[in-house]
């Protein structure tokens, strides 16, 4: 029977080192983790420490298996499987947890560490942010330093914290390589199927009076936008979004399109000329593209839809960047399609009885009069711009109009497009959104979830479809200036929309400028973006032969580099090293050669066998420069060993 080598055994000194990795590896997973897991990971790491302190005795193994035994039954009965994101993660930190109850040698400890890196990744399952970031790379470098202190004994921190630094420099260029090289795929790098889509907000298909006040609500980040040349004012701001045409007397919905029916794409007479600009889309889940009314230039794989807003292929469940241009000025569709303007007079018959007398009154005027004189009762009533209007009743246009008077701006389009198609005017809904704020950081234009908007559409004849912004009648500050603008103060806005601090925008500006960049290069190095990258370095259009070729170029020269880095050389050595191997080089020309394995004063026993007469020498330089190297020596020591190298005799010469 063998026992376990001592070297086995796992230092006292060394356990706080794991205990603290485990920490931080599972604590940021507390907020995605059932109560019950939490605090039993936080009871059996506690438990840890204290038997680590009071040098107890580990507990016995069969306890350990029903533990998990326990743990496995509770994950299953939580998640109802042990498979997928969550569950998954969840075991990790169970054996994260668990596992040094039962660590007391190296190899235990090495697993600890192992586990840690792996547990890591999945944090990237939830956040993918800045701090994100910045945790898991201090982690990281504990979890180096961990290693270092478990094979290299004690060591005072800094020293310790140097070597975890260097090695971890050591790799960034096999990063850097690898993340600009490594063939991209499409779609949310650290989603999984189940959950990739999971989380989404923005505009729904379909609204009815408060989705979008709900909506306002969130101070989000819904697109940055960069122009090229000088961004339009900021009541030209109509990012267009779904167009609704199908009301059932509280809820407007899109068009449903027709089997076999496609979109004809509009034509669009510009009267001013196009404005280039680059949009990254936040993930939404649906199809369209929130573009600068009126988009004439689209990305590839979009198109225009019925109401002429722009569509993906796919849900946008990733963010992504496009191109657009847009033109400000414009009449679209002079001539439509009779189907479309009838579908575009529908209304749910018998409601609304009040509403209706009204628009009947107004049938005798010319299209354009009968939309002034709807924004006239907009302008001249008592109408109320809240985020908090009284709940209406079944004929909730004629509560509106006639009795609580008070809503949002989806009120404000609805009551406007019924009373359009009341009077026997086309007109629809639109979604979308309104301004944004200039970034002075990075150039980019932010538009907040909080800009939600919904306005409307009227047909005319020789113009075509005609905007028509019900809500700059009752309050012209929301599209001149913004939400926070228009709103009293007692209605519910997101604080950072709030912010009247010079520092606290700035603060926030910079924030976001630097988010916008991690986005864009960290989490958005898509496919795109990647050949992008490669064409700048002359790779035009890269196959995966090309890129295989070009990652094992640039990694054997990133290798030499960082081995030529690593390796030692004569004018890196210290005057300690220099001495030595000066003393090692003068014995070598007495025929003593001595091999990289073998330690000083080992060489130095060799040498009193092989030449007695060199004997005390060497001891004399061995135990000086072991004294210099391994223990506390000073200044003199070296002094002495730089003597040592001086006294070699020279070699005799022979004759022949």
């Amino acid at each position: 029977m063998t026992t376990r080598s001592a070297a086995a055994d796992l230092e006292h000194g060394a356990t706080p080192w794991l205990l603290v990795a485990a920490l931080a590896t599972t604590a940021p997973h507390v907020e995605h983790l059932p109560t019950w897991l939490s605090l039993l990971t936080g009871g059996a790491l506690a438990w840890r420490t204290w038997l680590w302190h009071r040098r107890g005795r580990l507990p016995h193994r069969a306890w350990l298996a029903l533990l998990v035994a326990a743990c496995l039954g509770g994950i299953g009965w939580q998640y109802r499987t042990l498979f997928g994101r969550d569950a998954g993660v969840a075991l990790l930190v169970v054996f994260m947890a668990l596992k040094p109850l039962e660590m007391g040698s190296r190899r235990d400890a090495l697993v600890v560490v192992m586990l840690g890196y792996f547990l890591l990744l999945t944090h990237y399952f939830y956040s993918q942010s800045i701090p994100t970031g910045g945790w898991l790379l201090l982690a990281t470098g504990w979890l180096t330093a961990t290693l270092i202190r478990l094979y290299g004994g004690a060591q005072p921190l800094p020293q310790i914290a140097r070597q975890a630094l260097v090695l971890l420099a050591q790799s960034l260029p096999f990063m850097l390589v690898l993340y600009l090289l490594f063939p991209r795929i499409s779609g949310p790098l650290w989603g999984l199927p189940q959950d990739a889509h999971a989380g989404l907000s923005g505009l729904s298909d379909r609204l009815a009076p408060g989705s979008i006040s709900h909506l306002i609500q969130s101070g989000a980040i819904a697109f940055r936008s960069h122009f090229v040349g000088e961004v339009p004012e900021h009541a030209s701001l109509y990012w267009r979004g779904p167009v609704f045409d199908e009301y059932d007397g509280l809820t407007w919905r899109a068009r449903s399109a027709p089997a076999g029916e496609r979109p004809v794409p509009p034509a669009i007479d510009a009267s001013a000329p196009a404005q280039a600009y680059t949009t990254i889309l936040e993930a939404h889940n649906q199809r369209w593209l929130l573009a600068l009314d009126m988009p004439t230039t689209l990305p590839a794989d979009s198109a225009f839809g019925f109401g002429l807003e722009v569509l993906a292929r796919e849900p946008l469940r990733a963010r992504a960047r496009f191109g657009f241009s847009s033109v400000l000025a414009y009449r679209v569709n002079q001539r439509e399609s009779p189907a479309v303007l009838q579908r575009a007079l529908r209304l749910p018959a018998q409601i609304n009885p009040r509403a209706r007398a009204l628009a009947a009154s107004w049938q005798a005027l010319p299209p354009e009069r009968i939309a002034e004189a709807a924004l006239t009762l907009f302008r001249r009533e008592n109408f109320v711009y809240t985020l908090r209007p009284p709940l209406l009743g079944a004929n909730a246009m004629d509560d509106f109009l006639f009795v609580t008077r008070s809503g949002f701006c989806e009120h404000y389009a609805s009551a406007f497009v019924f009373l359009m198609r009341a009077a026997g005017v086309p007109a629809r809904v639109v979604a979308g959104y309104q301004g944004g704020e200039i970034n002075p950081v990075d150039g980019y234009l932010t538009v907040r979830q909080s800009d939600a908007h919904a306005w409307s559409e009227i047909w005319l004849a020789g113009q075509g479809w005609v905007r028509v912004d019900p809500t700059a009648a009752v309050a012209p500050s929301r599209v001149e200036q913004g939400i926070a603008a228009a709103l009293p103060d007692g209605d519910p806005l997101p604080v950072v929309v709030r912010l009247d601090a010079d520092w606290a925008r700035q603060l926030r500006n910079r924030w976001e400028a630097a988010n916008n960049a991690w986005n864009q290069w960290v989490l958005g190095y898509n496919p795109q973006r990647q050949r992008e990258v490669l064409s700048r370095l002359g790779l035009r259009q890269p196959d995966w032969q090309e890129m295989t070729a070009a990652l094992a170029i640039f990694s054997a020269l990133t290798l030499a580099a960082v081995t030529w880095w690593t390796l030692p050389r004569g004018r890196r050595r210290d005057p300690v090293e220099r001495a030595w191997q000066g003393f090692c080089a003068g014995l070598a020309r007495h025929g003593i050669n001595r091999p990289a394995w073998e330690g000083p004063l080992d060489f130095a026993g060799r040498v009193a066998r092989e030449k007695p007469e060199l004997a005390a020498l060497a001891a004399a330089a061995a135990s000086q420069y072991a004294e210099l190297r391994y223990g506390l020596a000073d200044a003199g020591q070296l002094q002495h060993l730089q003597e040592c190298v001086r006294r070699i005799p020279k070699p005799r010469r022979r004759t022949i």
